[in-house]
């Protein structure tokens, strides 16, 4: 396992871990709505440099794109 894949993992794992506990649904649940996200296809996109990222800021946009239905693009 190459240091993205790792790095990948570790977001993963935190991010499925905050939904457990923000969401109270079981890790099974967390998985399946973190894995079928559209952000989660953006951190696999060694383009979008999101693995390089913390979890928690990950996190904020995975919350986003659940209110939302599909990620936005803010602009600045």
């Amino acid at each position: 396992m190459n240091k993205r894949d790792q790095l990948i993992e570790y977001i993963t794992q935190d991010i499925i871990a905050f939904l457990v506990e923000d969401r109270k649904i079981d890790i099974a649940e967390a998985m399946k709505v973190f894995y079928n996200s559209e952000i989660y296809e953006k951190l696999l996109d060694e383009d979008t440099g999101l693995y390089l990222e913390g979890a928690p800021y990950v996190y904020e946009i995975l919350k986003d794109e659940m209110e939302q239905g599909h990620l936005i693009q803010n602009e600045y």
